[in-house]
């Protein structure tokens, strides 16, 4: 091998020391760039697995908000309906309150009227009387005896009453 130029001695010292050079590298740089490298690997799943996490629970969370706002939403709605129901059991009611208070204040007036009304034609018929007894005073000059002529015109528009009632 020395005809090409080779020392054995010194390729196998090389050999031996390059041996040597690659298991202190191995030992010491190797093995801590792999350990660097797997760390590293490590620390980017785990990101990555904790962003996949994340997603997730913001998915659910977003999944639990709109179902929230959906039942909230429906329970507006029914809240609403239940306020036009009651609304309109309530003005139903008040209206049925109303009509027996209204027909009681009808058949009052009604009977006001007629109170209104009789007493109206008692004082005219007291009225009348006393004019008729003046009027027949004033034709007879002399005072008679007002009861009695009173009892004799009530006779007659009793009379004229019944006549009346009969056409």
């Amino acid at each position: 091998m020395e005809g090409l130029g080779i020392n054995l001695q010194l390729l196998i010292a090389q050999i031996i020391n390059f041996l040597l050079l690659l298991g202190l590298l191995y030992l010491f740089a190797y093995k801590p760039i792999l350990r660097m490298f797997d760390e590293r690997a490590n620390r980017i799943k785990e990101s990555m697995d904790m962003t996949e996490s994340v997603k997730e629970q913001a998915a659910n969370a977003e999944e639990e908000a709109r179902k929230r706002i959906e039942e909230a939403s429906k329970e507006g709605q029914e809240v609403i309906a239940r306020a036009i129901k009651t609304g309109e059991e309530i003005k139903q009611k008040a209206e049925q309150d109303a009509k027996p208070e209204a027909e009681a204040l009808i058949a009052r007036a009604r009977n006001e009227i007629q109170q209104e009304r009789d007493e109206a034609i008692t004082e005219l018929r007291k009225e009348f009387t006393d004019l008729t007894i003046s009027a027949a005073e004033k034709v007879i000059e002399q005072e008679l005896d007002k009861e009695a002529h009173r009892k004799l015109i009530d006779k007659v528009l009793e009379e004229s009453d019944i006549l009346r009632s009969k056409n």
